[in-house]
């Protein structure tokens, strides 16, 4: 799905500010919160600011590393998006074993 990436880059591009407004974008360490970074733009982003996380992360792998520890998704459509997008398994994903221990702690 991303095989040509590297030609839509913009080297210029940053991610829109209203993904993140709740955070101080001036002050944030965009390495440490990799994860609340690229959990934002799966939820609410556009087609184009994919390419900015490839830019920002390590091309396609390295965003496919980063979403398999993502710890939380809102919504099991964006787990399936980014299964299909990233070829994952949803077994493969902090957040679906931890949506799994979830549901079991609170069904017992």
């Amino acid at each position: 799905m991303w095989t040509d990436w590297e030609k839509k880059v913009d080297p210029n591009a940053k991610l829109p500010a209203h993904l993140f407004w709740d955070v101080n974008i001036n002050k944030m360490d965009w390495q440490a919160a990799k994860y609340f970074v690229t959990e934002r733009v799966v939820e609410r982003g556009m087609p184009e600011d994919y390419y900015t996380l490839f830019q920002m992360y390590g091309g396609v792998e390295g965003v496919r590393e980063i979403l398999k520890n993502v710890k939380y998704f809102r919504y099991p459509q964006d787990i399936a998006f980014v299964c299909m997008a990233f070829d994952l398994k949803k077994e493969e994903m902090v957040c679906y074993k931890r949506k799994l221990l979830r549901e079991a702690l609170l069904s017992s």
